[in-house]
């Protein structure tokens, strides 16, 4: 799997959901971290820890046929030297689907290696009331 060198936290998400809106598994795996153990839990899903399971689950996701389109809000970013937490809002439509679904609420984690920025942990959950979501500022940066 070729790397490419994410420059900030910020390439590394926009790789994300560039190759999650594609479908391209090799794409969205080159951004995951192989230096330390990688965390991906998807919306009301299963904790995938390691590569080799968490490569697994988007595939299967992939597989289903279903076409993605996630766009982001709404982002809340906290960062040091060598670590970045962004709280985020994802929006996703299915192709097809004209069900507008409420935003999910997702916690992507960035470490910093020899190899650029890299995706340590990805954590999404449905959103108990978005009502409330859409109406907070954004974004925002905290320190």
């Amino acid at each position: 799997m070729s790397k490419t060198l994410l420059a900030t936290p910020e390439d590394a998400e926009q790789a994300f959901y560039e190759a999650f809106n594609r479908g391209d598994l090799d794409a969205l795996m080159s951004v995951w971290s192989e230096d330390d153990d990688p965390v991906c839990i998807h919306p009301g899903g299963s904790r995938f820890t390691g590569l080799a399971a968490i490569r697994e689950s988007w595939k299967q996701l992939f597989e289903t046929g279903m076409k993605f389109r996630v766009r982001t809000s709404n982002v809340v970013r906290a960062q040091s030297a060598l670590l970045a937490v962004h709280s985020l809002l994802q929006h996703v439509h299915v192709e097809g689907d004209d069900t507008l679904a409420p935003p999910l609420i997702t916690t992507n984690v960035y470490v910093r290696g020899a190899s650029g920025w890299q995706l340590m942990m990805h954590h999404t959950s449905p959103s108990p009331d978005a009502s409330g979501l859409l109406t907070q500022e954004s974004p925002r940066v905290v320190h």
